[in-house]
């Protein structure tokens, strides 16, 4: 059954949002497409919200390319993945994969609870557990 097509596009423009905030290294508007108690998930960590500022001021900066989401809504829950390909402003290497999300209706609209990131490395494998990035912070778990 396809979703109501009013949630379809607040989530559209909610993962559009976040992807022009990581583009505009605009930390308050990435947060702001989370629940309270949202999290990141990559390189084999999860990260809260209150890592948020640290793990992207140390993220590296550049353009955030983002597909049409796939998406399972039930109610005021659901599901979703999003593929992403980021391109590096000072060298233009990419970065590529896809999102895998859970979203939550809140009083302030649809909200991601959950993003974890899984890479499609050169080698051909699939997964999220190794760092890009050896000065990333460690999630403090709050």
């Amino acid at each position: 059954m396809q979703p109501p097509t009013e949630d379809v596009i607040e989530i559209q423009q909610l993962l559009a949002r976040y992807a022009v905030g990581m583009t505009k290294d605009d930390v308050e508007a990435v947060m702001d497409v989370f629940t309270p108690d949202g999290s990141y998930s990559a390189f084999g960590d999860e990260y809260t919200l209150s890592d948020f500022p640290t793990l992207v001021a140390a993220a590296p900066k550049g353009l955030f390319l983002v597909g049409p989401p796939v998406l399972d809504l039930d109610a005021d829950t659901g599901t979703g993945e999003q593929p992403l390909c980021f391109v590096e402003q000072t060298n233009h290497d990419m970065r590529i994969g896809w999102y895998t999300d859970t979203y939550r209706r809140t009083e302030k609209g649809w909200r991601l609870n959950t993003r974890a990131m899984t890479f499609l490395r050169r080698s051909g494998s699939r997964d999220s557990g190794r760092a890009h990035d050896p000065t990333r912070p460690a999630p403090t778990g709050g």
